[in-house]
Formats: C-alpha cells, sequence, structure tokens
C-alpha cells in the first residue's frame, strides 16, 4: 500500500474517494499538516498502489485501515474520508470507536439510491474532474491506464450492492466530534448527507456551496477550517 505522511502533531487519516488518489486531497493534508501528523495511504488499485484480486468491499477496506494503523504503530487518529473514504470512516468509527478520535465524513452515502443526476450549473465542469481522475490513474497506476476500466468496473460493482448502513447504528458516534459534510451539487443526494447527520448526536451538518462531489478538491481551504473549527482553534 503506497502512503504519504506530512506535519507533525496528533495523527490525522487522510482517505481519499473511490478512483481518485492522494492527489485529490493534497491540497487539504497540506492545510491540515499545519496542526497534524497528515496519514494518507492510497488503497489497492488507486493511485500509486497496484490493485489486488477479486472484488472490492467497505469490509475489506476497513480492515486493511486498521491494518495501515497498526503498521504505524497508531492506537487512534482523527479521520477525514472522502465518498468511499467517508463510508469506511463511519464504518470504522462505527465498529472500531476506539480507534477514531473524531470523525470528518465528506461525501459518503448510507445506501445504493443515494445517487442523483448532476445538478452542477457548469456541467462541463464535472466532466473536466472526471478527465483529470483518469489522467491521474494513467499516469500514477503501476497497473498502466489499460487497468483503469476494470477498478472502474469494480467500483461500479461494489456501488451497485453497498454500502447498507442503518442511520440508527451510528448513533454511537456521539461520543466523538464528528462533521458531516457534501458540496451544493453533489451527486450524493442531499438526503443521505442530511441523515448521516442526523443519526448522530451533536454532529455538525455543512453543506458547501458552489461545489460538487469533488468538494475536498474544489475548496480545500473551506474543508479544512471546518475541520479546524470541529477540533478546536487552539488544538483538539
Amino acid at each position: 500500500m503506497n502512503h504519504e505522511e506530512w506535519g507533525a502533531g496528533e495523527p490525522l487519516l487522510l482517505l481519499h474517494g473511490g478512483f481518485c488518489s492522494i492527489e485529490s486531497v493534497r491540497a487539504l493534508g497540506d492545510l491540515l499538516a499545519d496542526r497534524f501528523r497528515v496519514l494518507a495511504p492510497e488503497r489497492a488499485g488507486h493511485g500509486r498502489t497496484p490493485d489486488v484480486e477479486g472484488p472490492y468491499s467497505y469490509d475489506r477496506w476497513v480492515a486493511e485501515t486498521l491494518a495501515y494503523l497498526d503498521e504505524l504503530g497508531v492506537d487512534a487518529a482523527h479521520v477525514v474520508g472522502h465518498s468511499d473514504g467517508g463510508i469506511v470512516g463511519l464504518l470504522l468509527a462505527r465498529d472500531h470507536p476506539e480507534r477514531v478520535r473524531s470523525l470528518t465524513s465528506i461525501g459518503a452515502n448510507l445506501h445504493t439510491d443515494a445517487w442523483v443526476p448532476d445538478d452542477y450549473p457548469h456541467p462541463t465542469v464535472t466532466d473536466r474532474a472526471w478527465d483529470l481522475l483518469v489522467e491521474e490513474y494513467g499516469r500514477l497506476s503501476p497497473d498502466g491506464a489499460g487497468h483503469g476500466d476494470a477498478v472502474v468496473a469494480k467500483l461500479h460493482a461494489l456501488w451497485e450492492s453497498a454500502p447498507d448502513i442503518a442511520p440508527e447504528s451510528l448513533a454511537g458516534l456521539g461520543r466523538m466530534p464528528v462533521l458531516v459534510m457534501s458540496g451544493e451539487h453533489d451527486m450524493v443526494a442531499r438526503s443521505h448527507t442530511e441523515s448521516i447527520a442526523a443519526a448522530v448526536p451533536g454532529a455538525d451538518l455543512l453543506v458547501v456551496p458552489g461545489t460538487t462531489h469533488l468538494v475536498v478538491r474544489e475548496a480545500p481551504a473551506v474543508v479544512a477550517a471546518a475541520v479546524g473549527r470541529l477540533l478546536g482553534a487552539d488544538g483538539p
């Protein structure tokens, strides 16, 4: 598993989205590194980490994330996850709360009925964003650009069957600071974002104006500031 870390302070685990890489959260990580030791792994088939045999699953990703933290000797970390990374963060905090100091879940969904038509005022913006992800995959992947179609197919198979998270199962996350975020024109239905926030006692909710599902890339300073507010201006 390829990973990078930068900054110093309490550990903060930065989890990228599906068919993304560290590059999609690098600007955010750079901003958070002023206060935290940012840990940024790339899951199998993403970024610079080679793909693995078999289907993807959120349970597998949670297990790999725990193994990653164990390898680094990190008992517990603040978690900031985007999209698939946000779902992994939810499951990690729900099922292994002792490993999570706080959670920021961005653009996550509860069920497979999350997807809505892109309502961004300028669709070419999201078209260019996808083209950028394809270009980055081809440039970074040790499996070669041609393997990208296989990764996308495995991701779509996952998204058609998972996740299946009961909102009431998230109530225990109220024991930690939680921030739920999305873009104003997110491809994840707003109802999912609001349901996640409503399910967690005391959770903060932030919808970032003028952004899409790639809010972490489009407004990293806004996201970093929101995480800072969640954890306190003088540190967590």
